[in-house]
């Protein structure tokens, strides 16, 4: 039997460790659906679109859902967003699992175009459709980011984001992404049980708070650096992403092609360089 408390749920579990076992309480991330609806202001008669569901560790779901918007070129900033709010059903028990979000008059809207271009995978939450082309056409320009930076800026990155993770430290079930200036300063984080959701919370977050694009920043990932994530910080308009784990294949080329920074394997002592050499003193 659980008992949820936020974005963590505690279960009496068995430990076994060797010949000898107990009982103990031990906290998992919480793990639930959030839908994602839209309309225009435009022609709007009372119904929202739903454009996709995800799962998600409950928390920032109005920055996860405009995040997600963006990354799929729904909406191109905050001026696009007119209204966005919980959905409360009809006779049930508000369960603050789907999210309505009213668009601008002037926001082009089309709900078929946009279902197809979306999938759900079960590993990653929900992706862009993943391909070159569909970057090239959301995005005309290269993020912008003059900056160089040290091997001991990028060695301190990891830890500083360790430190922001207190979900993480309590259940060990979580993926985070970190956004740094240029002094190495942590200017926002956020975790998730989909590494997805993660970026796309902080990128709606930046989105409402009027702080795009996200020129001369570093993104840090918990994990490894696919394609969808390159794609979303390209979107971003971030000029370098550094990533616990590996880089795909698809997510260098695509790195490299707009002129990102890209380094993967961020160890205290070692790391390696995949894209955009030009940024590392």
């Amino acid at each position: 039997m659980s008992n949820r408390h936020g974005t963590t749920s505690r279960f009496t579990i068995t430990s076994i460790n060797g010949t000898q076992s107990k009982h103990k309480s031990d906290q998992l991330a919480v793990e639930e659906p959030l839908e994602i609806r839209a309309a225009s202001a435009k022609d709007f008669n009372g119904t929202y679109h739903s454009l996709a569901v995800t799962m998600r560790t409950p928390g920032k779901d109005f920055e996860l859902a405009t995040g997600f918007l963006f990354s799929e070129s729904v909406i191109q900033g905050r001026d696009d967003i007119r209204e966005i709010a919980y959905c409360v059903p009809r006779d049930e028990l508000q369960q603050f699992n789907i999210v309505n979000i009213l668009l601008s008059e002037n926001s082009v809207f089309d709900p078929a175009i946009l279902s197809r271009n979306v999938y759900i995978n079960s590993s990653c939450g929900i992706c862009g459709k993943a391909s070159l082309e569909l970057v090239r056409q959301a995005c005309a320009i290269n993020p912008l980011g003059d900056f160089r930076i040290s091997q001991d800026y990028l060695a301190a990155l990891p830890e500083k984001l360790f430190r922001a993770q207190s979900t993480f430290s309590r259940t060990g079930g979580l993926h985070a992404v970190g956004l740094f200036d240029t002094s190495g300063n942590l200017l926002k984080s956020f975790e998730d049980i989909g590494r997805h959701n993660a970026l796309d919370k902080l990128v709606g977050d930046q989105i409402l708070n009027g702080f795009m694009p996200l020129s001369n920043t570093v993104l840090l990932l918990s994990g490894r650096a696919s394609f969808e994530l390159i794609q979303k910080a390209i979107l971003a308009g971030i000029p370098m992403i550094a990533s616990i784990g590996a880089p795909s294949s698809l997510a260098v080329e695509l790195a490299r092609e707009y002129g990102i920074t890209l380094v993967g394997f961020l160890r205290e002592d070692r790391y390696n360089v995949y894209a955009g050499e030009q940024r590392l003193r």
